[in-house]
């Protein structure tokens, strides 16, 4: 038996088509165009290819953007002063602040100067409250497509053993919430985990977020399981893999997302949505 790839790649584009045609809609009758604000505090190259992939990303389903580029040595008062200006701009819907911040400025402050209901990268206090206690507020984009890539997959939660493979804030934690916000029964693994390999095995779906090249094969894995694969690491040769040995794995798994065109082209997708849904809860549509 060799696995269903779940092509993210294909469902973001998807999903983005979706979205295009909501904001064909709105322009036609001449509503405000949804808008997201992305402030970037110094040059670090990364970062500044994300923020070129979300620009574009923005204008292949007709939405507004506009970045904020502040200097490398800018202060904490200059970042949250910008932040603040986009909290008071009605014409602005969503605002995420490109991670990490150049040394010397302090993140946490800079998360909480969001206003939540512009919080679309779910990183603020209050909503990543709001999810823990299962309570509607934007949802962290990886974790966010996570689900979906699931979902869309059929992937039926109820009752479902789950392992997360990795306890990041940004990742591990909040995918783990979500699984038993979808009524899963969730166990995390993190590196004082005695014998993942026999915890994971147990599970109907596991999903891996550790950032170690090819760390889980397919003795990790439950014949006919769905496994959802967020890691992404360059080999020495430059090509891409996961955090799962994909050959391995695919010939056990029942369902299995590829690195790359996996989970990537979701996360930019998330953002896209949470932007969409900041606008109409302002009771735009």
């Amino acid at each position: 038996m060799s696995a269903e790839i779940i092509y993210g790649n294909v469902l973001a584009k998807e999903m983005r088509e979706e979205m295009k045609q909501e904001v064909d809609q709105l322009r036609s009758v001449g509503k405000r165009i949804p808008c997201l604000a992305v402030i970037l505090a110094g040059n670090n190259p990364a970062s500044l290819s994300y923020i070129k992939g979300k620009e574009k990303a923005c204008q292949q389903i007709g939405i507004d953007s506009c970045m904020f580029h502040l200097d490398e040595n800018c202060s904490q008062s200059d970042l949250e002063k910008k932040i603040r200006e986009c909290n008071e701009d009605e014409n602005i819907d969503g605002i995420l602040v490109q991670l990490p911040l150049p040394e010397g400025l302090n993140e946490d402050r800079a998360l909480k100067c969001i206003d939540p209901k512009k919080d679309v990268d779910g990183l603020h206090p209050e909503n990543v409250g709001k999810l823990f206690l299962n309570k509607k507020g934007f949802v962290p984009c990886t974790p966010k497509g996570v689900i979906e890539l699931l979902k869309r997959a059929g992937c039926d939660f109820d009752g479902r053993r789950a392992v997360v493979i990795g306890r990041s804030k940004l990742v591990g934690s909040p995918v783990a919430r979500l699984l038993q916000n979808e009524n899963a029964t969730v166990t995390i693994c993190h590196s004082h985990t005695k014998d993942v390999r026999s915890i994971s095995k147990e599970a109907d779906i596991v999903v891996v977020a550790v950032g170690k090249p090819k760390l889980i094969d397919a003795s990790y894995i439950k014949k006919g399981a769905y496994v959802i694969d967020v890691g992404v690491n360059r080999l020495p040769d430059g090509h891409l893999c996961g955090d799962c040995d994909f050959d391995s794995v695919k010939e056990i798994a029942g369902y299995v997302t590829p690195v790359p065109k996996g989970v990537g082209p979701m996360t930019i997708t998330m953002l896209l949505k949470n932007t969409m849904e900041a606008y109409f809860s302002k009771g735009e549509r």
